[in-house]
């Protein structure tokens, strides 16, 4: 089972964190499960642009930061885009640390008890440590899985649990609704599905796990089977906040207490190991793809046991678990980051759906017609979200 998973499943941990729980919790509570085909539309927009970054990985073996490097010949543009990626993703990673460390603290939590909430993050970032510290992709592949699937099975019971009704979910997946007051959570849920992030970290993670064109197959079930999970168990969480009476829940640490009174003490226990595992996922994908971003940006082409690649992980990771022990909410690094990933994820769609179609860089694995379109779609798509990112930075929101 485990050579079955590659990159993807890393990349459907990465965007399961506990902005998503939050978002998907606030959907359920508050529009029930009218917002479930967002997120069908939303999964079905990353496996697009996963794919499309998988295969450049792939077949040109570079990443895409990378391909900025070697493809953007005018000086100026090509340093303005990677100075917008790292922004945006080293810089950026290092703001949002805290807020997935402790999103796993509350998930501690919720199965503990608060009584040792000063040594929750602190275990956390241990583990995560300890984790890229060995520098072993195929450890870290398994440890994924692993966790995915705890977080999977977790999300799913707790959706189970309430017994919704199906009528109600599959009307929910294919019959899009506009309900009053929603299109800020229909784009937020987007918005915490397609992450720029993401498009850096599967370029370069395929490079550690595959090596040439003939396992271009592999790599998209591999895509295609985990962003699916993904997709699901984000459903699930809709469907669970869904359960509990609108005015209850106000975010991801309201979820797990929410359902106790409903369905008893192990709905708790069970929401929390799964909020745990999606908060470690993304404190260890996180300062992963900031690593890999800075390794592409300055040229490096080190391996995960070089101590440049461990020493920006290693800042961020520090940072993290610095920032939520200390109560530190760096509001002006978020802000700025914010805005630096509302203007990335369009830019970064344009050039990748520019790079995919060069014969010189593909050749014959380069875009169809059909793959073009539903990119075009998925580019104006980014823009409304980069948008919407933008305005809620500076307050307009």
């Amino acid at each position: 089972m485990f050579n079955k998973f590659g990159p993807g499943i890393l990349i459907a941990a990465a965007f399961i964190g506990p902005g998503t729980v939050t978002v998907c919790t606030l959907a359920g509570v508050d529009f029930g499960f009218g917002l479930l085909w967002a997120l069908l539309l939303a999964i079905l927009a990353t496996i697009v642009l996963q794919e499309m970054s998988a295969r450049l990985g792939i077949i040109s073996r570079l990443g895409l930061a990378d391909t900025i490097r070697m493809q953007l010949h005018t000086p100026w543009l090509k340093y303005l885009v990677l100075g917008m990626v790292f922004g945006a993703i080293v810089i950026g990673n290092a703001a949002y640390e805290a807020g997935n460390i402790g999103g796993a603290s509350l998930g501690l939590e919720a199965v503990f008890g608060s009584a040792f909430n000063m040594y929750y993050p602190w275990i956390i970032g241990g583990f995560a440590f300890a984790l890229l510290w060995m520098g072993n992709y195929r450890l870290l592949e398994r440890v994924f899985v692993g966790l995915v699937l705890l977080m999977s099975i977790s999300f799913l019971i707790t959706a189970w649990i309430t017994l919704p009704d199906a009528g109600l979910i599959l009307s929910g997946l294919f019959v899009p609704k506009l309900p009053p007051d929603s299109i800020l959570t229909i784009i937020a849920l987007v918005g915490t599905t397609v992450v720029p992030y993401n498009l850096f970290l599967h370029a370069s993670l395929v490079s550690e796990k595959w090596e040439s064109a003939s396992d271009l197959r592999a790599a998209r079930w591999d895509t295609y089977l985990s962003v699916a999970l993904g997709g699901i168990v984000s459903m699930a969480i809709v469907i669970s906040a869904a359960a509990i009476p609108t005015g209850k829940v106000t975010g991801a640490a309201d979820l797990a207490r929410g359902l106790e009174p409903l369905y008893g003490v192990w709905a708790r226990y069970i929401m929390g190991i799964g909020l745990f595992a999606a908060g470690i996922t993304s404190a260890i994908t996180a300062p992963l793809a900031a690593a890999y971003v800075a390794n592409s940006c300055f040229g490096w082409k080190s391996g995960l046991q070089d101590w440049r690649f461990r020493l920006v992980w290693i800042l961020i990771l520090f940072i993290g678990i610095l920032s939520m022990s200390l109560g530190i909410h760096p509001i002006e690094v978020i802000r700025f980051a914010q805005v630096a990933n509302g203007l990335l994820l369009p830019v970064i769609a344009v050039f990748l759906l520019w790079v995919v179609n060069k014969s010189s860089l593909l050749g014959k694995y380069r875009n169809t017609a059909t793959q073009n379109v539903l990119a075009l779609i998925i580019i104006i798509l980014s823009v409304l979200l980069g948008i919407r990112s933008i305005l809620k930075a500076v307050g307009y929101l």
